[in-house]
């Protein structure tokens, strides 16, 4: 049976996955972040990142890294549970966790396809861009769902409990009432 642990990995058995998939003429997109609180940017964004090749790799921020970038009351969720969440998400392959700030030697092992971060970044101020560039791979930059981030959210949560909870997002599955 599948269990989402089976898509965490360490360096080693990435690569060996990795390298799997390109003996299949799988391409591989990659992306990192934080991924502290999953709220419907990150789906919208990981989406969109899967849809530029066959198989999604996310490097994940550690915990201490997370510190290191975003202040002492983060992450809210710890690296594991942060993980999970992600390798729970049917459209991604692969999570592997990372200490460093930057992505940069992680990026260097899986040697991507397709590199993808936010659009808020130039592509040369994109960690990477420039060993998938070298290899004749591709960077792109994907615009944020608007009006979510996880500092938005853990905002809403310290003023108002309903209104961070109320779903402002139609599915296009809600009954239509009349």
């Amino acid at each position: 049976m599948y269990q989402t642990r089976d898509k965490i990995l360490d360096l080693a058995q990435l690569t060996e996955r990795i390298h799997a998939w390109r003996v299949t003429g799988e391409s591989i997109v990659f992306t990192n972040g934080c991924f502290d609180l999953l709220h419907l940017g990150h789906i919208d964004y990981l989406e969109k990142a899967r849809q530029l090749g066959n198989r999604l790799v996310v490097g994940l921020n550690a915990d201490l890294s997370v510190r290191r970038l975003k202040g002492e009351a983060r992450p809210v969720n710890g690296q594991t549970s942060r993980a999970r969440m992600l390798a729970a998400l049917g459209f991604v392959d692969a999570v592997t966790v990372f200490y460093e700030d930057t992505p940069y030697n992680l990026i260097q092992h899986v040697e991507p396809d397709v590199l993808v971060k936010g659009a808020d970044y130039e592509v040369h101020e994109i960690v990477g861009h420039d060993i998938v560039q070298a290899r004749g791979g591709f960077v792109h930059r994907i615009k944020f769902l608007e009006g979510y981030s996880t500092s938005n959210l853990i905002e809403k949560l310290k003023l108002d409990i309903p209104a961070a909870l109320e779903d402002d997002a139609p599915t296009g599955n809600t009954p239509q009432t009349t």
